[in-house]
Parts: structure tokens; C-alpha cells; sequence
């Protein structure tokens, strides 16, 4: 099957975004597509493994992909290291106004998947607009810190990271200026799985982009998605995103939603050539959102 890759920018809170465009081929002229955008993760970029990977393998069953950099990240326009939860939002948002004006892609079929930080978007994002058409939250999460004492378990992980969160605050207030923090003082990823990081990386946030992650809350708009459905898969033991985080905003969804928890891959499955991952993907995608719908008679 020959496809098409075109690089793009879009504007997005006044802000020009990069993204790639990957296009399948239609079986009839004129045949507008399904298309999923492909959320990439923390401080991550539209190149990373667990956005490429994913892109190719929707591409291969028939559904255009968007990837793109959100604001501060990659090769997209904003301040670098400041990232915040609902602007993030709004990029995706921006994205799916873009995806609709192209002649290539059905307005009505455009979806969201992501990975970790650009799954708990995904969610949210899908649960305050409705064009969103169909999700896919992989090791996401629904409440920021519910997740964050997850991932800071001890008394003195949690101190220390709730005393970065008021010294961010006190920062802001004597110098006018943000507390630039180091990426893993507020999301610890184990040494054997930052390889899954994509090259260029944003290795120092604002203490305001902890403190928009502590506060965000997909988990409280997640039952608005029904009646489109909703795919959540998590690491029955994830080492980076505690597995709760699916398990609770699967107890607040509405049908369709089914949750996947699988003990034999981790945080960046997407990334992991994991078979059993890509079967649920190809099993859900038939039943829910099939790439070509069959015309009536």
C-alpha cells in the first residue's frame, strides 16, 4: 500500500505547531479517511518511538495519522519547558480544526490516541469536545496527584516533592520569573526504560507545569465521552504511571469503554513490539471504529 507523509505547521493559540500528516490510500475517489492523532508524552516530541510506532501501524490498517510537537516541544513555537496540561488541550483541539479542513480526512472520524501525559489529554480532551470521535489512552492517567503520590511513595518523596510545588509558588512571587525543575524530580522513570525517551527531550520544566499536571483532572470529564468509545490499556505493573490511574477512570466511564491490564509490558508499550498490545488495538478498532465503513446498500 502506498502512502503519502507530508510535513505541516497549524496555529494553535497563536503559536505555529509541527506535524506530520501520514495519508493511506483511499479505495474509491474522492474518499475522505478515518484519521487518529497521536498524542506524544511528557515533555516528549512527534518523533518519539511511542508515536512513530503506533502512526505506522494505524497507517498499515487503513487510518491516516497525525503526529505533531506540542507548544514547547520539538520543532513547535512556546516557551520550552513550560508545558501545561490544558494548553495541551487546546493544541489538540487546534489540530482536529486543522484535520477537518483537509480534503483527504472525514471530519466526522477523526480520534485520539496517546501515551502517558498525551493519553490523560487524549482523555480530557475527548470529554469536553465532541468531535473527538473515538479514544485510546495508553498508561494515561485521570487525576494528577492521586498519580503524583504514586510516583513519590515515600514520606520523604512526597515532602520533597510537595516542598518543590510551594517553593515554585514562592519563586514566582520574589522573582517574577518560573523555577526551572529537573525532569524526573517530577516524574521518576527507572534508568532501564529512559531509552523509550525520544531524542531532544525536554529534560527541565517550570514548577508551573508540575503544579498544571498536579491539578488536572481527566478522570472528572472522562464519563462525558459515552456514547463514543473509549480503549484504556495500562501495565498491570507500570513503573512509571501507577496502574490505579486506569483502573479509576475506567469505574467513571460510561459504555462503550473497555480496560486492558497487561502484566508482560510496561509504561511505553507502544514501544515495545508487544503482539498481544497491537491484537487488542486491531480486535477494539473492528468492533468500535472500523477504518471503512460499509455503504449501505
Amino acid at each position: 500500500m502506498s502512502k503519502k507523509e507530508e510535513g505541516v505547521d497549524f496555529t494553535s493559540q497563536g503559536l505555529k505547531l509541527a506535524g506530520v500528516l501520514h495519508v493511506a490510500d483511499a479505495t474509491r475517489p474522492g474518499e475522505r479517511l478515518p484519521c487518529f492523532i497521536v498524542l506524544h508524552g511528557f515533555g516528549s516530541n512527534k518523533e518519539s518511538g511511542n508515536v512513530m510506532k503506533p502512526a505506522q501501524w494505524l497507517l498499515g490498517q487503513g487510518y491516516c495519522a497525525f503526529r505533531f510537537d506540542m507548544r514547547g516541544c520539538g520543532e513547535s513555537e512556546g516557551e520550552r519547558g513550560h508545558l501545561l496540561c490544558l494548553d495541551q488541550v487546546e493544541n489538540t483541539r487546534s489540530a482536529i480544526s486543522f484535520l477537518a479542513t483537509r480534503p483527504e480526512i472525514d471530519p466526522a472520524r477523526i480520534a485520539l490516541i496517546g501515551s502517558s501525559f498525551g493519553a490523560a489529554v487524549a482523555v480530557y480532551t475527548a470529554g469536553v469536545d465532541r468531535r473527538v470521535a473515538a479514544v485510546i489512552s495508553s498508561g494515561g492517567w485521570g487525576h494528577g496527584e492521586r498519580k503524583f503520590r504514586g510516583q513519590h511513595p515515600t514520606d520523604e518523596a512526597w515532602a520533597k516533592f510537595t516542598a518543590m510545588l510551594a517553593e515554585g509558588r514562592r519563586h514566582r512571587e520574589r522573582t517574577g520569573t518560573s523555577l526551572m525543575v529537573p525532569r524526573y524530580d517530577i516524574v521518576p522513570i527507572p534508568p532501564h526504560l529512559r531509552g523509550h525517551l525520544s531524542r531532544n527531550s525536554v529534560e527541565a520544566f517550570t514548577a508551573e507545569t508540575a503544579q498544571g499536571m498536579y491539578d488536572f483532572r481527566a478522570e472528572e470529564v472522562v464519563g462525558a465521552i459515552a456514547p463514543r468509545p473509549l480503549l484504556l490499556l495500562h501495565s498491570a505493573f507500570d513503573s512509571v504511571t501507577p496502574t490505579e490511574q486506569s483502573i479509576e477512570m475506567f469505574k467513571r466511564a460510561k459504555a462503550p469503554v473497555e480496560l486492558h491490564l497487561m502484566a508482560d509490558t510496561d509504561h511505553f508499550m507502544f514501544n515495545e513490539d508487544n503482539v498481544r498490545v497491537f491484537t487488542i488495538l486491531r480486535e477494539w478498532l473492528a468492533k468500535y471504529f472500523p477504518a471503512r465503513v460499509l455503504e449501505r446498500a
